[in-house]
Formats: C-alpha cells, structure tokens, sequence
C-alpha cells in the first residue's frame, strides 16, 4: 500500500507541491511564486508556461525534501486558481497569448454589452453566475476577437482553452503527446458556459459568447483517475482530483453537510456554503456554483460569497507602497495603533465582487486626517477583509435561510491573530481555525485520494478535522455596529468611478 498523495496548489501568485500521509499530516512541500503582470490598468496576466515550469520544479523540489519517488504516491490531486484563462496550440502546447487572471477587467466593456440586452442577472437562470469580468467566458470570447489569427485557428480545432487544472493535467499527462483535455465541474461552473442543471457546456451561452465547442474540454467529475502522470518525477502516477480552490478548500474543511460554511483567505477572500443536491438562487449578490462532484455520486453545489482583493491588498501595500518589508508585517504595523483612527480602505481594485458587482467601481480610502499614519492604513487593510467577509455572510444568511453559528476559517490570512480577532468581533461569531490549515491543497488531495480508494470515505475524512484556535467576540454591539456603518458609508464612495 503506497503511503502518500500528493497535492499540486497552483494559486493566483505561486505554485506549491505538497505531499500528505493518510493521516491528513503534510510529509513535505515546495513552494514557488510566480510573475503578476499588469500591462495596463485593470489587466492582469500570467505566464502559462512559466506556472508550468515553476509546477514541475516544486513538484521536484516536494519529492526530494522527503527523498520520495513517483513510486511513493498512490494519486495526484490538482487544485487552481479558477477562472484564469489559458487559451493554447493543441501540437504544441504555446499559449497563443498570457494567461487572463480572474481579477482582470478588460471585458467589462462585454459585461456592458450583453447586460443591456437582459440585464446582469441574463444568464444567471442556466449558469448560476450574474454577468461580470470575473468569469473565463468573456475573457476566452476576448482572446478569440484581440488575438490575430486564434478565430480560425479554434474553429479549425487547432486551439484548446482550459482554467489552469486543463492545461496543467494537458501537460502533466503527456501535452501534444495524448495529454487529457479535461476539466471537472467545479472549474466547469466558473466559466459561464456551463449549464449547472446538465452538467455540461450550456449550447446557447457557447453561441451567445461565439466559443467553438471543439476548444473546451471534457467535463468530468472531480474525484476520478483523469490520466496518469509521464513527468519523470511522477511518471506512472495517477491524476484522480480536481477541485477549484474555494472549493477544494470546501473538502478539505470537511465541510460535506448542508449549510456548513468556510471562509478562505487569501489573495481574494471566498465564503462558500454546501447546499446539498439543492440548486439554491441567490437574490443577495451570490454566485450558485458546483460544490464537488465525488466519482459517481450526484453533484453538490454551493453559494459562494467571492471578494476580488483582501491578501492582494497587503502585497500592495508591501509592493506598491513599501510601507512594510513582507507581507507577514502587516499585523505589527496594524497593532501599533489602537484603531483604525476612523480610516476606512475599500479595496475595489477590480470591481466589487459580491454582494454588490459593481465593475465600475475602484479603490477608495476615506476618512483621512493629518492624524492617519500608515500603521492606520494598515490596519484599515485588514478591517477591510473581515468588513467584506461580513457582508458575505449577511447575504448568504438571507438566501439560504441558515444563520451561521460559527464560521470556519483557512488560509494564508489566518495566522493573522489580529485579523481574526476582529473578525469575530465584527461577525459577533466565533471564529475556528483548523488544525491543518492547507485546506486548499488537503482538499484536491482528498479528492485524489478517494478515487483510488487511499481514503476510506467521507467519514475518514471527517476524521481529520480538528480545531487549532477559536476567537470569540469581545467588541460592544454599538461599537461594531458604528463601524459597519461607517465602512458601509466608505463602500458607497467607491461606487461608478469609472463612467461608462
């Protein structure tokens, strides 16, 4: 019996490789960042193959820490940052053009366009999603009509598009050499062509957003054997799990009940609820999306709060104003004053995302005075996450119908003591962290490894879970609700900035 599985993390500013024993405990990781690309405002952009490369190196680097070979691995589990989209030449294997990150808004012109015939919410019925730049959709239809030559090209069936779990399972399993074109339905329903009653890619949003059905990929469940690796570091190897990472991190909390709830932090913040088998519309600002699909058991779906900026914003403060060194500096800079000194930040760098899908609107800091100094603007940084992750939650208690007891919380952000202190506060909820606080990865890794039976079943994985911290709220109810309000005053300043 092999005694590992192995998890490749591909996020949205770097890519790790991490391998697990049955137990849920990490044996080894590797981790590498990766270019972000801005060539003009509101356009982000990656290098598809640089996030190959730097792939295969911490896939290589995990390995060797432990001194494991491909032998030692029972399955590989990917999860990606999702809607970013790669668009490449089947024989081989060249993007025709940098990656599309989610946060890029280059189409909110498209947005515009097809919301003035239907409204934002015209596709929402098949797709779940409301109308906005943060899909895959748009951004294929754009490289489709900006980069010479790739409409015939894809019509030709010359050209495959995928998010990131296509195009890195494409060449983890041979590229032009038989590697499987293949996606699962979590990364599927962040398309907007996807129909999530059918499973499959909707026939009218493929014609509405003029997409060739020959450059889409298979869609499959999220927990099956999709191909077996022929890297030499994994060769033989099985691909059995894909999960986009909000979801992913959904497994890997544990959270398989109806109207269990995590919240992961990282460069975006995503708050997702299981609904079961149950479809559940949102008229709150959610997206309706596929939870995770497990082999062949019926899909589950999810509500999803999704938040474009809140560890982004820390980077930029690390990077675009240098007012702290890394981005772990954060918190000492924010506790050396005692509040945020009535400093408010609105990261709306690319949009608003949920509750509100306001492209039009950017960044804003308000409330300043010759007082404020950056340790406020700090800490004005990370009130902004737990702020968002509160509007969040307030939709999603009125869709659902559910009212949250506790909320669990992962990633990059949650060693940040002080954020999750006010979180709790500002919720008026208790705020848990996990033992095991790689959810994403754990997650893609759980879905690898109930495909080739590693893991017993959900039970086993229950198991697993464990509290590592629990902040429970301190704050007054007139000093919380005095803040709401004044950030809910700062949001509305962010507003229409750009025209239309």
């Amino acid at each position: 019996m092999k005694a590992y599985i192995g998890a490749i993390d591909q996020g949205t500013t770097s890519t790790r490789f991490m391998v697990f024993d049955r137990s849920a405990r990490i044996v080894a990781v590797a981790q590498k960042e990766h270019e972000q690309i801005f060539p003009r405002p509101g356009w982000v952009e990656h290098d598809a193959l640089e996030i190959l490369r730097r792939t295969y190196e911490v896939i290589g680097e995990g390995l060797e820490k432990r001194g494991l070979q491909a032998s030692d691995l029972a399955a590989i589990g990917i999860t990606n940052q999702r809607e970013t989209t790669v668009v490449w030449d089947r024989k081989t294997g060249q993007p025709v053009t940098n990656a599309l990150v989610w946060q890029d808004t280059r189409v909110a012109e498209d947005v515009a366009h097809f919301a003035s015939n239907g409204g934002q919410n015209r596709f929402r019925a098949q797709t779940g999603l409301p109308l906005s730049t943060y899909f895959s959709g748009l951004k294929l239809r754009w490289i489709l009509r900006n980069v010479t030559g790739t409409r015939e090209l894809a019509e030709a069936g010359e050209l495959l598009f995928g998010n990131i779990d296509t195009f890195l399972v494409w060449n983890l399993t041979g590229g032009p050499n038989g590697g499987q074109h293949v996606t699962d339905v979590t990364n599927a329903s962040r398309t907007q062509l996807l129909n999530l009653k059918t499973l499959d890619w909707d026939g009218n949003m493929l014609e509405a957003f003029e997409i060739p059905r020959a450059m889409l990929p298979q869609v499959r469940s999220s927990s099956e054997v999709y191909g077996t690796g022929t890297l030499p570091a994994i060769s033989g190897v099985p691909i059995a799990g894909i999960l986009g990472d909000q979801q992913a991190a959904l497994v890997g909390q544990t959270c398989f009940r109806p109207g269990e709830v995590k919240n992961t932090y990282g460069t975006g913040c995503f708050l997702l609820m299981n609904t079961g088998e149950r479809m559940v519309p949102s008229n709150f600002g959610l997206l309706t999306t596929v939870a995770y699909k497990l082999g062949d058991e019926p899909a589950r779906y999810a509500l999803e709060g999704s938040i474009a900026i809140t560890g982004a914003l820390v980077q930029w403060l690390r990077d675009n104003l240098g007012i702290i060194e890394k981005s772990s500096d954060v918190e000492g800079l924010a506790r050396s004053v005692e509040d945020n000194g009535g400093v408010y930040f609105v990261p709306a760098f690319s949009g608003l995302y949920a509750p509100y899908w306001k492209e039009s609107a950017r960044g804003v800091i308000a409330g300043l005075t010759r007082y404020a100094n950056k340790g406020h603007l700090a800490r004005a940084a990370l009130e902004a996450t737990a702020f968002q992750s509160r509007e969040v939650v307030e939709a999603m208690e009125k869709d659902s119908g559910i009212s949250l007891e506790s909320l669990r919380v992962d990633g990059g952000m949650v060693t940040n003591d002080l954020l999750m202190q006010f979180q709790a506060d500002i919720l008026n909820r208790e705020v848990m962290r996990p033992v095991i606080q790689e959810t994403t990865a754990l997650g893609a890794a759980y879905a690898a490894g109930l495909a080739v039976k590693f893991f017993s079943g959900l039970e086993e994985l229950r198991a697993n879970w464990a509290v590592d911290h629990t902040w429970r709220p301190h704050a007054e109810e007139l000093e919380r609700e005095t803040l709401y309000r004044q950030w809910k005053k700062a949001v509305t300043r962010s507003f229409d900035w750009m025209d239309a």
